[in-house]
This record gives structure tokens, C-alpha cells and sequence, in this order.
């Protein structure tokens, strides 16, 4: 008993003894272990917040056991505590913009073969000298050509378009529809512009005007082997008309049979009912643009009233019609200048692929904006500088083998340069989505050095020159501005 303590006092009663509150284990820290792996792993707290809901924790037994008002405090509370390890995937990292060397060379060699039908059909635009120095069945094929570019571009688009949402014969009725009306409208065009040009100059733009179309559905639609094959016998007379003379009736033959080989196989592809290889994806040339910023296309189908909007393929149809000005001025500087551009879209098409799949590497291998930043300017720096050494070994190698061609070199040489810097880094901001500041930069561009030509102000060496070192420029700024943001190469 304790001292003090009377017979009738009741025994003092031991006070419980209080645990410090460090002891007593911490139910978010016991809920932060058993999620570990999956907390660890999230990327924003709302993933955490959805995995409480599921398992059925309203925000009153949040409140009654964790001390916190709601789901979405518990899980920046459990995103906080946890530190972030995102696992790596079980074998390579799937990279779908990796592509064949081989394919992109020889897509780059079917879209030059056809300049060998202007070999052949040289008598046929004969004639006398226009303004610029130009026979006169020049102006209503470049009318045609122009047309026949800006069409299938927009064209190609829609198409791709199509394919991109899974409908692959919504893509063939689109080509079906449009590639006949470009070539009606660019053999009307054409015709409109025959000024002092024959008859003859006038049916060899309708034809030209029915292959690019042709052409348009096949490369499209991934028969890029069948093309060349087509084209192939055509090319061997031109090459043989180069080096011995060629009758007439030949060149005429040669000329309608890869013309009608071609469309026949257009035709074959388009028709209902056709079965052929899927597409093979973004061809990346003048005509036929990528499809935006999407990745390759899943084989995916969801219903739609009327399909994709027709406003949103006018602009890669205006960068077909600005390049393609900007490209027939360059040409009209020497012909090996224009071959040296067309080959080079083969090499230019892999390393735009090479550059989207190392910013995708860029993606897994950085931790900060700065560095995905620097990482992506230096791959932008490689690859710009692969193709330019590509064009210049192509441009030099062509004007040594062309005869009577005074060769590129000096303004003409670093001219053709800055236009590859234009149409490279075009087609780069084409494949991200960007293609209404590339279609409005190449289209004041090839207004610029239009108007300067059509005043005869200055050179046209140096205007040129001068108009697409502006462009290059701008673009250059342009692209260095977008894709150094991550959020651009979803």
C-alpha cells in the first residue's frame, strides 16, 4: 500500500504506458511497400490515384485510415515517398521508325528514272526560244509538272490518310477518284500554256501528267519494285539514245509502253477488289509527304462519316507546289543540279528515319530536357551534314559524267546546297506534324525568287543564293526550336 494510504483507499490505478508515436508502424509507409513496384513505376500520381479506386478505397476510408482527405492526396503522398525506377522492357526497345538502307536507295532511284523520258522526248519540246532562253515545249511541261506535284501530293496525303486509320480501300477509292482528275487537270493546264509549243510538246506533258499520277498510287500503295520495272526499258533507250542516235518511232515507243506499263499497274492497284503488299510506309518525297507526326500506322479501324477532313491535305499540296518551283529553278540552272536533288531523296528519306529513331533512343537515354535537347541537335547536326555530303558527291559526280554541262561549282554549288538544307529540313518538319510552316516558307520562297527573276533583279545565281539561305535559315531555326522539345517526338 502506498505510503499515506488509509485502510478505505482504493488501490491506485497504474497509468498506460504511451508508445512514442516513432514506434507505431505508418500505414501509408505500410501501403507505400506493398505497391512498391507499381508506384515506383508510375509517371504521374494520377496513375496511383486510379489503382486506389480500383481496388474499391473511397475517399471516407481514405480519410478513417491514412489520415488524408482523398485518393488524389494518398497517391502524391505515396508518389512522393517512393523513389522513381522505371524498368526497362524485356529485349530491344521496339523502334518503328528503323528502315532499310537498301529500300530508301531504291525509291531514290525510281524517282529519278523518269528524267530519263526527257531524254527521249527531247525532239518533241524542240523548237524556238521563249523569254529565258527556253525551247518553247518547255513552259507547258513545267505547267503540267507543277500541277501534277502540287496535286499528288495533297493526293498522296489523303491516301496515307486513309491508310493511317486501317481502310486501305478507302485509300485505293481516294486514289482512284483523285489520281485521274490531277492528270486531267494537269494536261489541261498544260494544253492552256502551249503558247508557240507543238502538238507533240503538248501529248508528252499529258503523258508526263498521267505517270506522276500513275506513279502517285503505286508508291503510295508500296509497289515501288513494279515502278521500277515499268520504267527500266524506258531508261535503257534513253541511256543508248545518250550514246548513239535513237529513230523517232523508238523514242515513241519506248516512251508510250513504260507510260502504259505504269498505268495498267496504277489501274490494277486501285481497282476493287485489288489484293497487293501493304503500303510501306512515309515515302519521303516532293510528291508523296509522310503522314505528319504519327508514328506507322496500326491496323486499326474506327468508324467515321465521312473520313478524314479534305482542308487538312492542302498544305502538304502548297510544300509540293513551293519545293517543287523552288526545285525547276534549280534545274534551270543545269540539269545535273535537278538529278543530283532527285537521287538524293533516297538517302534524305533513311535519314529522316535515322533521325526520329535515335530521338527516340535520345528519349530513353536522357533524364533531363537539356540533355534530350543537346543529344537531339547532334544527331539533327549528323544527319543534316550526311545528306549534304550526299548531294555534293551526287552533284559533282553527275556533272562530271554530263555532257556539255559547264558543272556545278562556286554560287551555283553552294546554292544547291542551302536548297537541300530546304527541302531536308522541309521534310523533317513535314514528318512532325509541322507542314504548314514548311509549305508557307518554301511557297514565299519560291514567290521571292519568282518576282526577283521576273524583274531581272540581280543574278539568278545570286538570287537563288540569297532566297534559299533565308529559307534554309528560318527552317533551321524553326527546327531546332520544335524538336528540342520531347513533347514532339510522341
Amino acid at each position: 500500500m502506498p505510503p499515506g494510504a488509509g485502510p478505505g483507499t482504493l488501490p491506485a490505478i497504474p497509468r498506460q504506458r504511451t508508445v512514442p508515436s516513432w514506434a507505431e508502424p505508418d500505414p501509408i509507409d505500410q501501403l507505400a511497400a506493398r505497391l512498391d513496384d507499381f508506384i515506383a513505376a508510375a509517371v504521374h500520381p494520377d496513375e496511383i490515384a486510379a489503382l486506389l479506386e480500383s481496388d474499391g478505397l473511397s475517399d471516407d476510408q481514405i480519410r478513417e485510415r491514412y489520415g488524408v482527405r482523398s485518393s488524389f492526396a494518398l497517391a502524391e503522398e505515396l508518389y512522393d515517398r517512393v523513389e522513381r525506377r522505371y524498368p526497362e522492357p524485356d529485349g530491344p526497345a521496339h523502334d518503328p521508325w528503323r528502315t532499310g538502307l537498301l529500300g530508301c536507295l531504291l525509291r531514290g532511284v525510281v524517282f529519278a528514272l523518269p528524267g530519263l523520258g526527257y531524254v527521249l522526248g527531247a525532239p518533241l519540246l524542240a523548237g524556238p526560244k521563249d523569254g529565258l532562253g527556253l525551247p518553247a515545249g518547255t513552259i507547258p511541261l513545267l505547267a503540267g509538272a507543277l500541277v501534277g506535284w502540287t496535286w499528288n501530293q495533297g493526293l498522296s496525303h489523303r491516301a496515307y490518310s486513309w491508310l493511317s486509320l486501317g481502310d486501305r480501300p478507302a485509300a485505293r477509292r481516294s486514289l482512284l477518284l483523285g489520281a485521274p482528275a490531277g492528270a486531267l487537270l494537269g494536261s489541261l493546264v498544260a494544253l492552256a500554256a502551249i503558247g508557240a509549243a507543238t502538238p507533240g510538246a503538248v501529248a508528252f506533258a499529258a503523258g508526263q501528267s498521267c505517270y506522276l499520277a500513275a506513279a502517285t498510287a503505286l508508291l503510295v500503295l508500296g509497289r515501288e519494285r513494279a515502278l521500277l520495272a515499268a520504267l527500266l526499258p524506258m531508261a535503257a533507250g534513253a541511256v543508248l539514245a545518250m550514246i548513239r542516235p535513237v529513230p523517232d518511232a523508238a523514242r515513241a515507243v519506248l516512251l508510250l509502253g513504260s507510260l502504259i506499263a505504269v498505268v495498267i499497274l496504277g489501274l490494277l492497284e486501285v481497282v476493287p477488289g485489288s489484293t497487293g503488299p501493304k503500303g510501306r510506309g512515309a515515302v519521303f518525297d516532293l510528291r508523296l509527304p509522310p503522314r505528319g507526326r504519327d508514328k506507322p500506322p496500326r491496323a486499326r479501324r474506327r468508324p467515321t462519316s465521312s473520313g478524314p477532313r479534305l482542308s487538312i491535305s492542302v498544305p502538304y499540296a502548297l510544300f509540293g507546289l513551293g519545293g517543287g518551283i523552288l526545285v525547276l529553278y534549280a534545274a534551270l540552272g543545269g540539269a545535273p543540279a535537278a538529278v543530283a536533288l532527285t537521287l538524293s531523296m533516297g538517302p534524305a528519306e533513311w535519314l529522316l528515319h535515322r533521325f526520329r529513331s535515335n530521338s527516340l533512343a535520345g528519349l530513353r537515354s536522357t533524364s533531363t530536357s537539356k540533355d534530350f535537347w543537346r543529344t537531339t541537335a547532334v544527331t539533327l547536326i549528323e544527319c543534316l551534314s550526311a545528306y549534304l555530303a550526299t548531294l555534293l558527291a551526287l552533284s559533282l559526280a553527275i556533272s562530271a559524267l554530263w555532257p556539255h554541262d559547264p558543272g556545278v561549282g562556286g554560287i551555283r554549288l553552294a546554292g544547291l546546297l542551302l536548297l537541300g538544307v530546304v527541302l531536308w529540313t522541309g521534310l523533317l518538319l513535314q514528318s512532325f506534324g509541322a507542314i504548314l510552316s514548311a509549305a508557307v516558307i518554301c511557297c514565299v520562297a519560291a514567290l521571292a525568287q519568282t518576282l526577283a527573276l521576273a524583274t531581272h533583279v540581280g543574278s539568278p545565281h545570286w538570287v537563288g543564293l540569297i532566297v534559299y539561305g533565308t529559307a534554309a535559315c528560318v527552317q533551321a531555326a524553326l527546327v531546332g526550336g520544335l524538336l528540342g522539345r520531347a513533347t514532339a517526338h510522341r
